[in-house]
């Protein structure tokens, strides 16, 4: 008995071992989280792996899966950081760093909401669906809020080729989007059934391979969807009109690019009367109508009668009424960025305002608070928003013509489709943006468009790209930047629906509501378990 007190009481006095450090965790959530933000930027155009797309929604719903909603926010603003801070760099090309900065860090808050919901319902059964259904939610909200919203950077957007791009006929840019999410986040279900099974010694092969089956077969799907719409050409679907796209180029690139108006305007005129040479000559194709890009003319025609006369002598020499891209002063003390169409007879006609004016660049809300930012806000002069589609008669054509920025926003798209129009026309200036992935990020949203609506989509663009797109969404015309160019086409004018226009809006809002609708659930959920 006292060797055993003995030996309790040397145990009872021997110090404590200290507590095992907890082994530093690698920060591998945010490297991924990165690295999906990182692949997100090179499926967009400028380097076009459009299959990259996918690994965005893949590493993101691995880093937040099982975390707390507080660790999602964050890594939903990592992988938005490093997606938008280059996506966006050419809106700071003329301007500076800051503009560029501040709305890519805005953009990214909304992928910092989405990290944050994701992670909340990724304890939900059928959590891939609910999470690749919150990408959805997002777009739809930063597309439209605030000032009209900026849905740059869609997931649908890039995917301008490949197999998903079909899927724009039948729901959409939204459809587009969630069919690369969920194939992301069906391959991030795989890959977290086999590291847990791994780790825990479970089965888990089985459930693996069947969500890498489910990721594989949207792909698959699309690609079936695709047949019906394969080989639309021009000019199948409709009577056909010859079209004629202007390409003037502009005297320099940059905020100072209509510093010579006269010029940019006199560029146009020339390049047209060219055309009109050609025809005469036999060389190209007398056209119905002509296409000028938006800021064409920045010398109001209607007031100045020498601008006037310079479109009127083109209109004449070219024998067709031309869609000139004006600005026109008025009404009050704004400006207004008008498509006029101007016949070679009777002049200007039929009109469209641009509906929907960029925020700090065609127009400034709250312009006392966005100069404490930056002085520059008072070189822009408000221009007035347009309250009438976009749908215009011109040379026996129904166009439907949507201003620059319009072509990334379904509603307006959708407006001039469900007006008549049986070609799209997107009037563009990309010269303050220069040499960079702007304008090829915005074709490859005409060409979503185009396929979406069952459209040519005809872009004509000041200094470039001016492009001609089929309906199947393949490029047939394509210019280069800051070079004079001129395109002649036959193109049919459609009046098909296509599944996407007969439903509208209605997939965005059916997968927004199930995003939503699983958050709602999470928390319904919490508050009865804490109850």
């Amino acid at each position: 008995m006292p060797a055993v007190v003995a030996t309790g009481t040397v145990d009872a006095e021997r110090p404590s071992a200290p507590p095992a450090r907890p082994r530093p965790r690698l920060p591998w959530r945010t490297a991924l989280a990165a690295a999906g933000g990182l692949a997100m930027f090179l499926a967009f155009p400028g380097h076009d792996v459009w299959a990259l797309a996918v690994l965005g929604p893949a590493a993101l719903t691995v880093a937040v899966h099982g975390r707390r909603v507080r660790g999602g926010l964050w890594l939903g603003l990592v992988l938005g950081l490093v997606f938008f801070v280059p996506l966006l760099s050419w809106s700071g090309i003329y301007v500076g760093a800051f503009p560029w900065l501040a709305l890519a860090v805005t953009e990214a808050l909304y992928l910092a909401l989405l990290g944050g919901a994701a992670a909340a319902v990724s304890r939900l059964p059928g959590w891939p669906v609910w999470t690749a259904a919150l990408w959805v939610a997002q777009e739809a909200l930063r597309g439209r809020w605030p000032l009209g919203g900026f849905p740059w950077g869609r997931l649908g957007f890039s995917q301008a080729e490949g197999p998903f791009t079909a899927f724009a006929a039948y729901g959409g840019v939204p459809l587009v989007s969630f069919a690369v999410a969920l194939t992301g986040t069906l391959l991030a279900a795989a890959a977290i059934v086999l590291a847990r099974s791994r780790r825990d010694g479970h089965r888990g092969r089985r459930p693996a391979a069947l969500a890498v089956v489910a990721a594989l077969a949207l792909p698959l799907l699309g690609t079936a969807a695709a047949l019906p719409l394969a080989g639309s050409s021009l000019t199948e679907g409709g009577p056909t009109r010859t079209v004629a796209v202007i390409q003037g180029n502009v005297p320099r690139a940059g905020l100072d690019f209509n510093a010579q108006r006269r010029a940019v305007l006199d560029n146009h005129a020339a390049q047209t009367t060219e055309l009109a040479e050609a025809v005469s000559r036999g060389e190209a194709a007398q056209p119905d109508l002509v296409i000028w890009p938006e800021n064409s003319s920045d010398i109001d025609p209607y007031t100045n009668a020498d601008a006037a006369r310079v479109i009127s002598r083109a209109a004449t020499a070219v024998g067709a009424p031309i869609l000139v891209g004006a600005v026109v002063d008025g009404p009050g003390e704004q400006i207004s960025n008008t498509g006029i169409v101007w016949d070679p007879v009777t002049g200007p006609g039929e009109t469209y305002v641009k509906r929907h004016p960029v925020p700090l660049a065609e127009y400034v809300p709250a312009r006392p608070f966005f100069r404490f930012f930056s002085p520059l806000v008072d070189r822009v002069t408000d221009f007035a928003h347009g309250t009438q589609d976009g749908n215009l008669t011109i040379g026996g054509a129904n166009v439907g013509d949507v201003i620059c920025f319009e072509v990334a926003y379904d509603g307006l798209v959708s407006d001039v489709v469900d007006g008549g129009a049986g070609m799209i026309v997107v009037q563009t200036n990309n010269a303050t943006f220069g040499y960079t992935d702007e304008t090829e990020q915005q074709l490859a949203m005409s060409r979503v468009r185009a396929v979406e609506f069952g459209r040519t989509v005809v872009v004509a663009a000041t200094s470039g790209i001016s492009a001609v797109v089929a309906p199947d969404g393949t490029l047939v015309q394509r210019s280069e930047l800051f070079t004079a160019d001129t395109f002649v086409e036959e193109i049919a004018q459609r009046d098909s629906r296509t599944v996407a226009e007969r439903l509208d809006a209605a997939p965005e809002w059916l997968l927004t509501a199930l995003g939503v609708g699983a958050v709602l659930a999470v928390a319904v959920r919490r508050r009865l378990a804490a109850r």
